[in-house]
């Protein structure tokens, strides 16, 4: 390598990591509140409340997490990422189950975070439970913002849950959702829907985004085959990488490990790619 492509990865380095950087940035709005020892700042972006957890001292890059949704649920692997210098970050949206729409309010807190705060261009995504939906639509529209998805007990297939075409039971109230907020004439329509996640996998595949599911296989609500098996068949079909780990007897609840050590090391492995 030459000395002067050593000078400027040097550089390039050094901004990353100076402080000035740091400093010029605005800070962030709204109110501010204690959230497990870390300073959490409530606003809006797009006209949608949203919330940023800061770490006492950014890492380099500003790496973040991004939740789909149920923020604050097992928090433990987003305090440990927050010891380690990630943002943790929530954009509430809720009712709208990875819809078209939601993806749109998604790019616009995703540019107001990228643009004005600094934050890496590649989020760590989060999907526990229906935040599956968020994560995985937003990816598959964006797979070139995305270092990894970490998914636990998530829907993958509408016609899963809450449509209830499967094994589980549904969820009428939220099937309505589904087919008022993604604009569908008729259940007919909604069926033959092809851009659910476990059918719009070619985009994160291509682009070399690591997954890890974590699910319980006796879920009985967000059944894991329809979901997390299918996503698991086909990403490793399209040569992407997924890592699996089931939960026995483990039902759709409760979420996450026990020792959450390896949530934590896939997101910051993943975001040091």
């Amino acid at each position: 390598m030459s000395y002067l492509r050593l000078g400027c990865l040097a550089s390039v380095v050094a901004f990353l990591v100076s402080p000035a950087l740091a400093a010029d940035l605005p800070p962030f709005p709204g109110k501010t509140s204690d959230w497990h020892g870390f300073t959490r700042y409530d606003f809006e972006v797009a006209g949608k409340p949203v919330l940023v957890v800061t770490p006492k001292e950014a890492a380099p890059g500003r790496p973040w997490v991004w939740h789909g949704e149920f923020f604050g649920h097992k928090p433990a692997p987003d305090i440990a990422l927050l010891g380690k210098g990630f943002h943790i970050v929530y954009m509430s949206v809720p009712d709208r189950l990875g819809s078209p729409e939601a993806v749109r309010f998604w790019n616009d807190f995703y540019a107001e975070l990228t643009g004005k705060y600094g934050f890496a261009k590649k989020a760590a995504l989060v999907g526990l439970s229906r935040g599956g939906l968020y994560c995985y639509n937003w990816a598959a529209a964006n797979p070139d913002k995305v270092a990894c998805i970490y998914a636990d007990a998530p829907v993958c297939d509408f016609k899963s849950w809450p449509g209830g075409k499967g094994k589980g039971p549904g969820s009428k109230r939220d099937w309505d959702l589904v087919l008022s907020q993604y604009g569908f004439a008729n259940e007919a329509e909604a069926l033959a829907y092809a851009k659910n996640p476990v059918d719009n996998l070619a985009p994160l595949a291509k682009a070399g985004v690591p997954l890890l599911h974590v699910y319980g296989d006796a879920d009985e609500v967000v059944p894991w085959e329809e979901n997390t098996g299918l996503v698991a068949e086909r990403y490793r079909k399209l040569g992407g990488d997924i890592t699996l780990i089931a939960k026995p007897g483990v039902k759709h609840h409760p979420h996450g490990l026990e020792d959450s050590t390896p949530i934590v090391e896939f997101i910051v492995k993943s975001t040091n790619r």
